[in-house]
């Protein structure tokens, strides 16, 4: 083969196999580094975007949580009218006056209620929270003659719990039910003796002989605990009226009745404490003649749920009745 041949060929040959371009690595590189900051920064957006949603999600539940009080009462027709009492009767929760009260006047107003039951399940509590709820009882009886308020009895109706029920029109209990429980009591606790083992010294400065009254952590003397049994046996006289007002003729007085012992429905409705045996749905059938219930009750939001599920201020909440003043209680 010629020189011009092999000339011939190695042009052919550089024209199918171009010479690599200088510096092609770094723009391989470069591609890569803007493809990976693309797809980071689409996956940054797509992130914001999910977190942006579930914050929605979550705003839009507490939303709906705060606005939500209870189920929907709005029907038509007669209906029989249904407030749920269950737990503690506090300041706060399902058994203070501001949920219940409300929803008793709600069950009163309504047009088609032919009448209200009223079940409660409580072991007592707040004397002021159930003088309260008492005397709105009282109340809606006289502005709504003709619409009976019964009391229906679930597990327990005790102290507090009894005090409210004794407004009633009539109760009704379950043959093992807990009734009665007519007292008053203060609890607390005191450190004094272990302190002294210890060698702890409390420093409390007050103005005024009686304003470390009922510190746990300081001795009661004998005049404290006087005034304190003063105002105990005032608050148990108001409880005993109520029930004698309430019951009236009915009632079966013993000296046991107002010692603070409870018994079972059936010795309840012996003693006058009760009228008789009855659940919601057949106070609703038989006394009332109106089988069609609608509830009432105000339902806590979703807040009060999140906050009671994780405890929050919880450990704020017993150190402060440890250290605070305690209260009187129906229970």
């Amino acid at each position: 083969m010629s020189n011009n041949e092999f000339d011939n060929v190695g042009s052919a040959v550089g024209t199918a196999v171009p010479a690599k371009k200088e510096g092609w690595e770094r723009e391989v590189l470069e591609k890569l580094a803007f493809a990976s900051l693309r797809e980071q920064r689409a996956r940054r957006r797509w992130g914001i975007f999910f977190k942006l949603a579930f914050l929605g999600v979550i705003g839009f539940a507490f939303w709906l949580g705060m606005n939500y009080e209870g189920s929907d009462t709005q029907t038509v027709g007669a209906h029989t009218a249904l407030v749920k009492i269950n737990g503690a009767i506090e300041s706060e929760g399902n058994g203070s006056a501001g949920v219940v009260v409300p929803a008793l006047d709600n069950a009163f107003a309504a047009d088609d209620s032919v009448g209200v039951i009223l079940r409660i399940n409580s072991p007592g509590g707040s004397p002021v929270q159930a003088g309260i709820i008492n005397d709105e009882i009282a109340r809606l009886r006289k502005e709504y003659p003709n619409k009976p308020l019964y009391v229906v009895v679930d597990e327990m109706c005790a102290s507090g719990g009894y005090y409210i029920a004794a407004a009633a029109d009539k109760i009704y209990v379950n043959k093992a039910s807990i009734v009665g429980s007519i007292g008053v009591l203060m609890d607390g606790f005191g450190f004094t003796g272990l302190m002294d083992k210890v060698g702890v010294e409390r420093r409390l400065l007050t103005a005024g002989d009686n304003k470390g009254f009922l510190d746990p952590f300081s001795p009661m003397s004998a005049t404290q605990k006087g005034y304190a049994q003063t105002m105990l046996a005032e608050i148990h006289q108001q409880f005993i009226d109520v029930v004698r007002k309430g019951r009236g003729a009915r009632l079966k007085e013993t000296p046991e009745t107002f010692s603070g012992l409870f018994w079972s429905g059936s010795k309840a409705i012996e003693m006058g404490l009760a009228d008789g045996y009855g659940t919601v749905d057949s106070v609703a059938r038989d006394v009332l003649k109106q089988e069609d219930i609608v509830d009432y009750t105000k339902s806590e939001g979703l807040p009060e749920r999140v906050l009671k599920k994780f405890g929050v201020a919880m450990g704020a909440g017993v150190v402060q009745s440890l250290v605070n003043s305690v209260k009187p209680s129906l229970r």
